[in-house]
């Protein structure tokens, strides 16, 4: 069976390119504006070999059930569901207890994750926004795609849930990161040395930490692409 092929358009584009992303696991072609589609889609087509050894190497869809473990700053948790325990999420050293009906332990845990994680982040950007002496409108969090963080010229921050799934460095690298755009609002020298002013040093191990593990993040709480 042929793979599911999502083919865009592009002004700018001059030839057709075929790409993978691995947060969604979806396809991509992308074409020339005003190309000639059939002959283009035949030819990405003809790639099914490179898509499946793009598919093997996804990242290992790690779903919130009963009995998962998952990482939350900096220590893995266990997922405990009893039918008999409250049905809010409840922390108990190393485990999350919840209760209720089974099929709904995933957006049980998910709810909690986001609640917790966007007091993680509040009290980062607290911190970095101290020592950078400047204000913070809001902090927020989502579920973006491409991003970890964006910093508004108003002064609200918003974040990636997900960042408290991450080693601790690098969630905070992170809100030193957007933190420092209340400052500098673009990423020229000067802002790069804010960052590493407010976070302690130069965050590159971080950087690379998530370029490299980033799209993994992405699959906490799904069951499959």
């Amino acid at each position: 069976m042929s793979e599911q092929i999502d083919v865009v358009r592009h002004p700018r584009a001059r030839r057709a390119r075929l790409s993978f992303d691995p947060v969604t696991g979806r396809v991509r072609l992308t074409v020339p504006k005003r190309a000639a589609l059939a002959p283009m889609i035949a030819w990405a087509q003809s790639k099914q070999a490179w898509i499946a050894e793009q598919r093997r190497a996804l990242p290992q869809a790690r779903p919130f059930k009963a009995g998962a473990t998952l990482p939350f700053d900096g220590e893995e948790l266990v997922i405990a569901w009893r039918a008999d325990a409250p049905r809010h999420v409840e922390r108990h050293g190393a485990q999350l207890i919840v209760g209720g009906p089974e099929e709904r332990v995933e957006a049980r845990v998910t709810a909690w994750i986001k609640q917790d994680a966007l007091a993680l982040l509040r009290d980062d950007t607290t911190f970095y926004a101290a020592r950078a002496g400047v204000s913070v409108a809001q902090v927020s969090v989502g579920d973006p795609r491409a991003r970890w963080g964006s910093c508004a010229s108003s002064g609200a921050i918003r974040y990636s849930w997900r960042l408290a799934l991450a080693p601790v460095e690098v969630r905070r690298a992170t809100a030193a990161h957007e933190v420092a755009h209340r400052v500098h609002m673009n990423h020229g020298p000067a802002f790069h040395a804010l960052v590493a002013e407010l976070f302690g040093r130069d965050p590159a191990p971080e950087r690379q930490w998530l370029r490299r593990h980033g799209a993994a993040l992405h699959w906490y709480g799904r069951s499959s692409p």
